[in-house]
């Protein structure tokens, strides 16, 4: 499966809020379907839930147990690391914006609880209070989720840490895309790393009750692979689409040299 580069697949995919298992079985279909060299599959926020800043978000929040074990399965068939979305319910009475890392084996998951909520999910979720990093097939990693990408302490604490990659899963809004590609470029710079920015796209909605109020968000996609030096790797517009890219290992250790602030010890 890997090369002398690991492999990624930005997996742009629609989602359809409230319907767990429809999402489930789309992203299995689509990260089944990948090309057999990718090592990570990274997919967007919310992937398996959904989200809409509504009281029946609480039927749909997923305990972690079960999200992972759904992101298992898939990971398991697929043989590839993937990184999804989900509204989790916590089990303290909260509900998270979880980001999962999953390898094909199962072994030393991690999840992710965004810090930074945005808009309605501050009404809705509970901010997450741990930074997270892990091992994957491109290296040490952190992962963060769409709106921390704003913020440049996050940054900085993963670049102390030296980490290989970002992994970004992202439901950014259509009307500030501008915003997602700059970020995600920025976040490559300053930290002489890869970056990779999983998009939502499509329109936000919930068959049940399609007359509801509160507004309909279109999402942005825009899928972005970025590298160390903050250049676009490969990018997506606004289309259902897998974003596949190696990311060079020796273009990350010419990026840092040329830089010469950046830690190669993980341990920092």
């Amino acid at each position: 499966m890997a090369d002398s580069h690991p492999t990624v697949a930005a997996v742009q995919m629609a989602i359809d809020d409230l319907a767990v298992e429809r999402n489930v079985d789309r992203l299995r279909e689509r990260v089944v379907g990948l090309p057999d060299r990718v090592d990570i599959a990274v997919c967007p926020e919310h992937a398996l839930t959904g989200f809409l800043d509504d009281d029946r978000l609480e039927r749909v929040a997923l305990p972690r147990s079960d999200a992972l074990d759904r992101l298992a399965a898939i990971a398991s068939e697929a043989n590839v690391a993937v990184v999804a979305g989900y509204v989790e319910d916590g089990g303290d009475g909260g509900l998270y914006n979880a980001t999962a890392y999953v390898p094909s084996n199962a072994d030393d998951t991690a999840v992710y609880r965004k810090q930074h909520l945005w808009g309605g999910e501050r009404e809705r979720l509970t901010p997450g209070n741990e930074r997270v990093v892990v091992e994957t097939p491109a290296g040490p990693a952190g992962l963060l989720t769409c709106y921390d990408l704003n913020f440049v302490a996050e940054s900085a604490w993963f670049t102390e840490r030296a980490v290989d990659a970002l992994f970004v899963p992202g439901a950014w809004p259509a009307a500030h895309a501008a915003n997602w590609r700059l970020l995600l470029r920025a976040r490559a710079l300053d930290g002489v790393r890869w970056v990779v920015g999983t998009g939502r796209t499509g329109r936000s909605g919930d068959e049940a009750d399609p007359g509801r109020d509160g507004g309909e968000t279109e999402y942005a996609g825009t899928s972005l692979v970025a590298r160390p030096d903050g250049r676009v790797a490969a990018a997506l517009g606004h289309e259902e689409r897998d974003l596949v890219a190696a990311l060079d290992r020796s273009l990350l250790e010419r990026q840092r040299k040329l830089v010469g602030s950046v830690s190669t010890d993980t341990n920092s």
